[in-house]
């Protein structure tokens, strides 16, 4: 039996001493995601990846905003968010301790500006990202000038680029059997 409690002893504590003390938590600890708006360039990637379908994204076309939407209360901090992130707007923080008294304060919501198409003027996609777009080319070496002349494309909605597309007369392919021909029916 004294064996028994000199083993006791010597052991020490063997469980934490939460809440009374702050827990001591591994680096790699997922909490709740802390989301950053001005990072962010409201791409969605982030509510595709979710499998929880705790981020949300809708787009109000008439207002010309899209509300990007994180409920806490959904989120199962598996990290999906934070990898897909481009711009690393989230990320998983330390945080933990999440229980609230009221639903609403488990909602975190952003609402970002929507581009207008330069030929319809419709709201068609987020500001930021036409932006971020831009500065990436940039980044990536390319000319100011070519920079400036694909900013009406990149401001330009899928419709009425698609139309401006076939109105082009060097997309209109004459002989429609050319698409078709293969090498061997050269010969």
């Amino acid at each position: 039996m004294f064996n028994l409690l000199k083993i006791v002893k010597n052991t020490g504590d063997v469980t934490v001493k939460y809440p009374f003390a702050p827990l001591e938590l591994m680096p790699a600890f997922r909490g709740k995601p802390e989301y950053d708006p001005k990072q962010c360039i409201a791409c969605a990637a982030c509510t595709m990846a979710c499998p929880a379908n705790a981020l949300t994204m809708e787009t109000d076309v008439k207002a010309g905003v899209r509300t990007w939407q994180l409920f806490v209360g959904r989120c199962i901090f598996c990290g999906r968010c934070e990898e897909v992130c481009p711009t690393h707007a989230l990320t998983l923080s330390q945080m933990f301790e999440l229980a609230v008294t009221n639903k609403v304060d488990l909602y975190e919501r952003a609402t970002f500006s929507l581009c207008n198409c330069r030929i319809c003027n419709r709201p068609f996609a987020p500001r930021k990202e036409v932006e971020y777009v831009m500065a990436l080319m940039v980044q990536a070496g390319i000319d100011a000038n070519v920079v400036n002349t694909r900013r009406s494309l990149l401001e330009t909605c899928p419709e009425c680029r698609r139309r401006q597309n076939i109105l082009d007369k060097n997309n209109i392919i004459l002989n429609p059997q050319s698409i078709w021909r293969t090498d061997d029916d050269a010969e």
